[in-house]
């Protein structure tokens, strides 16, 4: 049992030591830093004009469900490289597998091209 903790010293040794440069880092910056900063530095930057509307405002959510689906679709890329660069080497579990895969995101898109998710009229 005690050859069990030994393996584990590292690890509890990077936590401690992680948060002990935390614990310093996060002093010495509130030690160090101008704790009264100007109303210029913390005002909000709107490309370089001066803001016009109160930043708290709601945006639409076609926003973000855009921004959603992108990431969603771009997952897609991660898988498929790895897949066409082995293809020649899978077997036919591993190739169905990823049409299946194809299949249900290319179901996916059609389905959120119906319903207009990727409309922004």
């Amino acid at each position: 049992m005690n050859f069990l903790y030994f393996e584990y010293l590292p690890i509890l040794l990077f936590i401690f030591i992680s948060f002990l440069l935390g614990l310093i880092i996060f002093g010495l910056s509130r030690l160090i830093a101008d704790q009264a900063p100007d109303a210029e530095k913390v005002s909000a930057y709107e490309c370089g004009f001066d803001p016009f509307d109160d930043a708290r405002n709601t945006f639409d959510v076609r926003f973000y469900l855009v921004a959603i689906l992108f990431i969603v679709f771009d997952r897609e890329a991660t898988f498929i490289f790895p897949w066409a660069l082995t293809v020649g080497e899978l077997s036919a579990g591993g190739f169905w597998t990823i049409v299946d895969f194809l299949v249900e995101r290319t179901v996916g898109f059609l389905y959120i091209w119906k319903v207009g998710s990727l409309e922004w009229d």
